[in-house]
């Protein structure tokens, strides 16, 4: 088992599942947020976002489609830091702050998913590896983690 790994998969997606389950508990609250950013369709963004976010951190907690699932965190991380956690935008010096520690969070953990895509498939201790294995080195798809042959 790669203890180091696992802690970091667990802690990494847990992060995203958790705030994929906050973005259904506080619907009302984080879409109206969305609506003030100009966010079209406001609660159904929150929605949207919210399964990319449940999606994306059981996929890494688990270790099935992991690859799919980082991209899926990846897709939500980018356009929410330019259009929620837009800090430049700021007049206000303490709002300001906030959305820079917001980017600034949201940039850390887009790095994150992007290192953990480099991670070879199968995962070790993962749902992936269970049904994969083949004990043939073929090459693996980088999104599927599937074997392909040349």
């Amino acid at each position: 088992m790669n203890a180091p790994l696992m802690v970091g998969r667990i802690l990494f997606g847990g992060f995203f599942l958790f705030s994929g389950l906050n973005h259904f508990i506080n619907i009302q609250a984080m879409g109206a947020y969305a609506n003030s950013r100009g966010v079209p369709w406001p609660q159904f963004a929150v929605a949207f976002t919210g399964l990319m976010l449940l999606l994306g951190g059981i996929s890494v907690i688990i270790g099935y489609r992991p690859r799919f699932g980082l991209l899926l965190i990846i897709l939500f991380l980018v356009p929410v830091s330019l259009v929620m956690h837009n800090f430049w935008a700021m007049p206000d010096s303490p709002q300001r702050m906030i959305e820079m520690t917001n980017f600034l969070k949201n940039t850390a953990l887009t790095g994150a998913a992007f290192g953990l895509l480099a991670v070879p498939l199968p995962w070790p201790n993962s749902l992936s590896s269970k049904s994969t294995r083949t004990g043939d080195e073929r090459r693996t798809d980088w999104l599927t983690g599937r074997r392909v042959s040349h």
